[in-house]
């Protein structure tokens, strides 16, 4: 197959984007033609957004073979403002400083085209699960996903559920390989209702021989007021979005490790553990901190019935979510409407 990655984690990174290359080296390894276009930067919980009215430029990444050091994955690669020449044989990723669906497009109709038809587009792995509805709704890695079901490919939107962020080369190996299996098999056993899977694999060891599930999407809400932390600052300067997402991981890990342990989803866990303006200041004034209580998603699945896909990844299976790219209206509405 021609398959075209995407994700919302940006460029190869053992910070902020651990997994990509993982997975793109075993799908080259299993003879697959691998075409990949990223954001050049952190872009999780954007959707399926597009920016209006942003020149989008390109720069072209080579990444390095994958190593590993005490056990870990090492991504490495360069930047170039600058493509390769076309006679050159070294590998080279398109960045673009836009969003996982703006990357989908540029690389469904402005690139590759020498390759051939683009067969699959897989956008992830995530840097974490997206299972609920919660998450789902804002997950940039389905938002690429939803980009390419609505422009006619076939696509899964893939995320790896971690449960500590050791990054353990092996089990993100063992992640990657039953990623590509379960991706070959999806696409030669396509539903026709079906225009898009999203997978949630769960980074634990032995996750090859442990089950593969087809899951609902579990329904939540956020119940615990705004996901918006309000912080008094003396100034215009804040965290950077790299800050705020590290600080939800954090928040994640501590679940992944509560799940491994059987214990139940904490009450506090809120994953605001950054700190506020301190100090006696003259003025202040609000500024608002992306810093969503996670607790409301542990919680619901806790409280869920089996079979979800929130559910699944909790008990260390892999969640497969068949979904349709559109917002399906509620039947029974017909006729006039008289005020």
């Amino acid at each position: 197959m021609h398959i075209l990655v995407t994700n919302d984690d940006g460029p190869p990174s053992d910070q902020s984007s651990p997994y990509v290359h993982s997975l793109v080296s075993t799908l080259q390894a299993a003879g697959h033609t691998v075409s990949v276009v990223l954001p050049h930067t952190q872009r999780s919980w954007i959707g399926k957004a597009h920016l209006v009215g942003h020149s989008i430029k390109p720069t072209y990444f080579r990444p390095a073979p994958l190593t590993t050091e005490d056990g870990r994955l090492c991504n490495h690669g360069d930047t170039s403002t600058r493509p390769l020449p076309p006679n050159s044989t070294q590998e080279e990723w398109i960045l673009v400083d836009s969003t996982p669906a703006s990357c989908v497009q540029i690389g469904l109709y402005h690139y590759f085209k020498e390759r051939g038809e683009i067969d699959l587009v897989i956008s992830g792995p995530n840097y974490g699960r997206n299972s609920t509805a919660v998450f789902s709704l804002s997950s940039g890695t389905i938002g690429g996903a939803m980009e390419a079901a609505v422009c006619g490919k076939k696509s899964i939107a893939l995320s790896y559920a971690f449960f500590d962020r050791n990054h353990d080369a092996k089990i993100i190996a063992g992640a990657s390989q039953l990623s590509v299996k379960l991706i070959e098999h999806l696409y030669s056993n396509w539903d026709d209702e079906t225009h898009l899977y999203t997978v949630n694999v769960p980074l634990v060891e032995g996750v090859g021989e442990k089950k593969i599930l087809w899951t609902n999407m579990l329904q939540n809400t956020w119940k615990s007021g705004s996901c918006f932390q309000v912080i008094e600052v003396p100034s215009e300067e804040d965290d950077t979005p790299a800050d705020i997402e590290a600080s939800l991981r954090r928040a994640e890990e501590k679940q992944g490790r509560r799940e491994l342990l059987g214990q139940p989803p904490s009450g506090t866990d809120s994953g605001r553990d950054t700190p506020t303006g301190q100090g006696h200041i003259r003025y202040t004034h609000k500024h608002f901190k992306w810093a969503p209580r996670f607790k409301d998603v542990y919680q619901s699945v806790d409280e869920s019935e089996p079979g979800n896909d929130g559910w699944a990844v909790a008990q260390g299976y892999t969640s497969v979510t068949p979904l349709r790219a559109n917002f399906m209206h509620v039947p029974g509405f017909e006729g006039e409407i008289k005020l």
